[in-house]
Formats: structure tokens, sequence, C-alpha cells
């Protein structure tokens, strides 16, 4: 695939022709056609420059997992919530209590376990013998990061309480509801393996994550390269708090403005829908291995996780390689198989493969 050139801004709105790909559309109502994609980029080059610090933080900690860490910042820079599912000793814990404590914000790690409650998670009433009333004690759940270590191992009641404060961004303790700290981020963890007292999450909270990262193992010369660095004299190095939570919250809003052509738009609304209805797609083989498609959460997921890729690369515009990089860690938990698809084993991430090689790259 050819690098795409960004565009260039415009005076005037250009006349449509086949040799003109400027969009008109723009990022706010204005008469200038497209944005000034060069100050654009200068000003992320110039508030991006916190990445390298938090990845070479990181990268103290952590030995190779170079996706994961990206997913991470996606998730840290687009305001969605990350699941990552690997076997126990991964460093899918250890990655992000790094990030945490590489980012100047409040922390909590909350142990997922069968007999956990709500009161455990969000906070509970308590009275005051002194002042004959009840006052609000607030949960770990009141935390920039939260650390949801082996989430599916909560039951139905703890999930729920997490839901609200996933989606609203606000916990209900008694008749009273209280706004989160800002930015607020649920990191949660699950081992994929072991199903011995685990609760399989709901659907529509695992729709709530932004994405889904599934973690391999490292290559020999990383895991070379972790024993070395555990067993040396020295020990492992600690994370130093670079980033603050303002430049955080700066970042997000800039993200925002990040050009997202209206072909990529429509590049994007494809490779959902044809997770929905494959047959459109030339895919009708697909149709009796799909249970449910993706959800128009993951359309908006994939815009926002790929202006953030583009924002890892200091880049104000959005290609198609961003959205097919981060595709599959969009779309992975929202697309449901029937059991013919589980009888033959063949994975949601092969199907959403197969869409991604069939729909048309603009």
């Amino acid at each position: 695939m050819e690098e795409q050139t960004p565009p260039t801004a415009a005076a005037e709105h250009p006349a449509p022709s086949p040799e003109n790909t400027a969009v008109t559309d723009t990022l706010k109502p204005d008469t200038t056609g497209a944005p000034d994609i060069r100050a654009l980029n200068n000003r992320i080059q110039k508030s991006s420059q916190f990445v390298d610090l938090l990845r070479m933080e990181l990268s103290k900690v952590i030995v190779g997992q170079s996706g994961m860490v990206d997913r991470l910042l996606i998730g840290l820079l687009g305001n969605g919530h990350v699941l990552l599912e690997g076997v126990p000793g991964l460093a899918k814990t250890l990655a992000i209590k790094s990030l945490s404590e590489s980012v100047d914000a409040q922390f909590s790690r909350i142990q997922f376990t069968p007999d956990l409650l709500p009161a455990d998670l969000i906070g509970t009433m308590i009275y005051n013998q002194k002042e004959e009333q009840f006052s609000v004690k607030k949960g770990p759940i009141f935390a920039n990061f939260v650390l949801a270590d082996e989430i599916n191992r909560a039951p139905a009641k703890v999930q729920s309480a997490l839901l609200e404060a996933m989606q609203e961004r606000q916990v209900t303790i008694g008749p009273e509801s209280f706004k989160l700290p800002e930015p607020f981020l649920v990191l949660a963890t699950q081992n994929p393996v072991e199903q011995e007292g685990t609760y399989p999450l709901p659907e529509a909270q695992v729709d709530r994550f932004l994405l889904k990262v599934v973690i391999g193992y490292p290559t020999k010369e990383e895991e070379q390269k972790i024993i070395r660095a555990n067993l040396s004299a020295e020990g492992m190095q600690s994370p130093q708090k670079v980033v603050s939570t303002d430049e955080i919250v700066s970042a997000r809003k800039l993200i925002r403005e990040i050009y997202l052509d209206e072909k990529i738009e429509r590049y994007i609304v494809d490779l959902v829908h044809a997770t929905r209805n494959p047959d459109d797609y030339g895919l009708g083989h697909l149709t009796q291995l799909i249970n449910f498609g993706a959800s128009p959460r993951a359309s908006i997921g994939l815009g926002i996780a790929s202006k953030a890729h583009a924002f890892l690369n200091q880049r104000g515009y959005v290609t198609p390689e961003d959205v097919r990089t981060i595709a599959l860690d969009v779309l992975r938990h929202r697309v449901g198989l029937t059991f013919e698809a589980e009888a033959e084993n063949i994975s949601a991430e092969q199907l959403i493969t197969e869409i991604m090689d069939h729909v048309q790259v603009p």
C-alpha cells in the first residue's frame, strides 16, 4: 500500500473532480476547506513528546510487548477502557501498574474474587454514631487508573457496579451519585485458560471496553533479556513520573482535532457493517459463523482509536493503515460467534481478518 500524503489546506472549497482528492468537510464548520494539516502536525509533534517519555519509562520494566504498550497508550489517550487477555506471567498487571507510575495520577488495584461485593468496589454508607447520621466512605474506584485484576472472577452485582463507572464515569452510593476523577481509566486483565471460579463478562460490559488486547509469549531474545533484568544485582528499575494528568487531558482534546477523511469514515463504516451483513461484501459464507456483528460503539471506537494511533505516530491525519492496525483490537470482542464457528474452532480474529482482506481500502 502506498503511503498517503497529507491533505493540504484550501482557501476555498475546491470543485469536485476525479483528480482532486481534497475533502471539503472540515472538523469545524468554517470556510477554509480542509484543515491546515501542517500546522496540526506541528502542534501534535510538540504535544506528543511525552509519548516517547512514557515509552522510555515503560521499557525500564517491560521487555518487548510494544504492541501491548501502544494499546495501553491508545486507551489512555482515546479515553477508553482496555481489557488485557493472556495467560499468567506475561506482565499484564506489571504493564498497567508501570503506566500508572509514569503518570502523576491516583492508582488503585482491585483483585476481583467471587466473594467481592459492590461496596468493596465503589464504597458504602457508614453510620456515624457521634453525628447520628450516615456518611459516605468512597471505595477504590475513585482513582484515575483502576486496575481490575482478573475481572472475570467477580459476580454479576460487582460487574453491574463497575459498568456504571465505566459508562457514566460516576458511581451511585445510597441516594447520591458521585463523579469520578478525570482522567478515569479502567484497565482490566483476565486469564483465558482457567475457567474455575470465573464468570463470563456480560456482552454489554465487554462492549464498553475500547480495546481488547490479546497478549502472546515473548520471543527467545526478549525472554533472555527478561531473565537478565530480573536476576541482575541492581534488579528492575522503577518508572518515574514523567507526565501530568493535565497533559493527558490536553492531548485527548487535541486528538479530537486530528483529520479523519470522509473516505476513511466510510471505510470504518464498511468494516463494521461487514460484521453485520457479510452478504453485502461478498462474504456470504460468514453468515453462518457470525451470531451478531459489532455495535455502533465499535465505529466510534475505531475512529477515536485510529486518531490516537495517528497521534502516537505524530501525525495530524488518519490513514487507512491506522484503521487496519487497530481494527482487530477494537472489533474482536464485539463480534459474536455461532455454535458452528465454535465447533469448527474458528475465532473472531480469523473472521475479522478475512473481512479486512475483502473490504476495499480507500
